[in-house]
């Protein structure tokens, strides 16, 4: 089940690529920046589809490619700078970025297998069913019987529930990714070297 430090972690590595993308010379720079923005647009667009749908495997596939633009356009920087420290320092915070995206794709796609939550849902109506026949043996009460059926069925659909991050009541949000690409739409904090 994917938690929420997977987007702030993926929004923080995505942050600090996107940083020191702007201190490469050009072109790299601007390449590389222009395609950061096009990558988080991916990655809030991934944060908004349900797992394993075609709109989920489509963003995925364009990340993959955003990634693989990137790290030619970071080859590139480090073939024409050797020995420069920014873009070894860019090359080490992509890498981050696109372990970080590999995780949070992960975390997407994994879920509870159905049989699991159908175990969990036949194991809940026996251990019910035994209640109220117990409590039948001894004349008492169908109130608590129905608090106890309540009880288990609210923690069923919680647990169904945080098995769907990006539906149901349960979400997390995409506000790290969201208020990273507001901060992109300002000019670049830095420039590269001359």
């Amino acid at each position: 089940m994917p938690s929420a430090w997977r987007w702030r972690s993926d929004a923080t590595s995505l942050a600090a690529t996107y940083l020191r993308a702007q201190t490469l010379a050009e072109p790299f720079r601007t390449g590389s920046l222009e395609r950061l923005v096009r990558y988080t647009d991916t990655s809030i667009r991934l944060s908004h589809s349900v797992p394993g749908s075609s709109a989920a495997d489509d963003a995925v596939a364009d990340g993959q490619q955003l990634q693989r633009e990137l790290w030619a356009l970071a080859g590139e920087a480090l073939d024409s700078a050797p020995s420069a420290s920014a873009p070894r320092l860019y090359v080490d915070s992509l890498n981050e970025m696109i372990d970080m995206q590999t995780v949070r794709v992960s975390g997407l796609n994994n879920r509870v297998p159905p049989a699991v939550l159908w175990l969990e849902v036949a194991a809940a109506a026996v251990a019910l069913g035994l209640l109220a026949v117990y409590l039948a043996i001894l004349g008492r009460g169908a109130v608590t019987v129905l608090l106890a059926a309540g009880l288990v069925t609210l923690l069923l659909l919680v647990t169904f529930d945080l098995d769907r991050p990006t539906r149901g009541m349960i979400r997390i949000p995409a506000t790290a990714l969201t208020d990273l690409r507001a901060s992109m739409d300002l000019p670049p904090a830095a420039t590269g070297p001359g």
